[in-house]
């Protein structure tokens, strides 16, 4: 028997400053390809959805179309849910936490009067410690579980008593997209994709990377959105090129340009939730860049820091890191090699469905067959 799977995520089809799509596109990709049923619901108007258009057009979701042609998504509206025509069947429906508190109950009580159905809840953000009012809304009382990407999140969790029990559940790369593309001509020194968003890592980004760059006079660009005009100013001064938002289907073949990478993570991670390094470094190792890390604690032991990647403790130390790697080819091919490596035997989004289906066989309702892994 192959499982039938619902998935509800803000949006499937967007990843304007929507780094969750990156995720569920390689979750549901590898279900797709092991045969099972996958269904993937997004709200009508999803914020991340609306902007894309307004910024890029309706041709950027025919890129979408065409990246990913297995992919399709219903789209509704919250006050008018058909949970029994769509969720008919499921065996297993995920509920990512940027839904509507409406949403989330509504799916939690079909829950309740339908036995043969689990539900998890997925969290992928830190508002469980910066924004707890926020996450409190949730009704996770009917829900099997909770999928957090993180031991700090799921202590968070089982520390304020939300949800039956907490499994984690770390995001990863997909492969079918995230891998390297050699032979590509090298025009420029170091690349950064990520979004500027709510100041949260701003002082972050100029001391471990606008400043190294700009001492360094390296050729970088940056790529992302929701860059305030002070900030695109700031990028001018230090001779960043701005490239806006990037399709993240196509962020491989932009890494493949460039001699090495930085990841810079927002401040409630390294302060609050320790050990989440959030998708980009997963997805940059997948491609076989050289990476150096502003500071985050490994306390996961998800990489071999100073193997797969180096880790800065200062902007004095990362500007001497790039200019290793942008110096030291044998430097620079070590990092990715071995960083390649990490990511194939361990952060694959295949590993992680792996981890999903082994979670659900520990709670699968017992008149279900066992061949749930065929």
């Amino acid at each position: 028997m192959k499982l039938r799977i619902a998935m509800f995520y803000h949006s499937l089809v967007s990843d304007w400053n929507h780094g969750n799509a990156h995720f569920l596109r390689g979750v549901a990709s590898e279900l797709q390809s092991r045969g099972y049923e996958v269904r993937i619901f997004e709200p009508e108007n999803s914020w991340s959805r609306r902007n894309l258009i307004e910024e890029r057009g309706l041709g950027a979701l025919a890129a979408f179309d065409r990246a990913f042609p297995h992919l399709r998504s219903t789209r509704y509206l919250p006050d008018h849910l058909a949970l029994d025509k769509w969720l008919d069947g499921i065996d297993l429906v995920l509920v990512h936490e940027w839904n509507e508190p409406q949403v989330v109950s509504a799916i939690g009580e079909y829950r309740r009067y339908n036995t043969r159905l689990r539900a998890f809840f997925h969290d992928t953000h830190h508002r469980a410690l910066t924004a707890r009012q926020e996450l409190s809304r949730f009704d996770l009382s009917n829900y099997d579980g909770v999928l957090v990407y993180g031991a700090s999140l799921k202590r968070a969790y089982e520390r304020h008593g939300w949800g039956r029990q907490a499994h984690v559940w770390h995001e990863a790369a997909d492969a079918r997209v995230f891998y390297p593309r050699p032979g590509a001509q090298k025009n420029g020194d170091v690349v950064w994709i990520g979004n500027w968003g709510d100041e949260e890592r701003s002082e972050e980004l100029r001391e471990f990377f606008l400043e190294p760059v700009h001492n360094l006079k390296l050729q970088a660009e940056v790529y992302g959105v929701r860059y305030p005009a002070e900030a695109l100013e700031e990028l001018g001064r230090c001779g960043v090129r701005y490239g806006g938002w990037l399709p993240n289907f196509e962020v491989p073949a932009v890494f493949a340009q460039f001699r090495a990478t930085v990841h810079v993570p927002r401040r409630p991670y390294t302060r609050e939730l320790p050990g989440i390094p959030t998708i980009r470094p997963f997805e940059a190792l997948a491609c076989g860049i050289p990476l150096v890390s502003a500071p985050w604690r490994d306390e996961e032991g998800l990489f071999r820091v100073g193997e797969d990647f180096l880790m800065a403790q200062s902007g004095q130390q990362m500007r001497q890191y790039l200019q290793d790697v942008l110096n030291d080819p044998a430097l620079a091919e070590s990092l990715a090699v071995h960083g390649l490596e990490t990511i194939r035997s361990r952060h694959t989004c295949a590993r992680r469905v792996d981890e999903l289906l082994g979670i659900y066989e520990s709670i699968r309702p017992v008149s279900v067959p066992e061949e749930v892994h065929a």
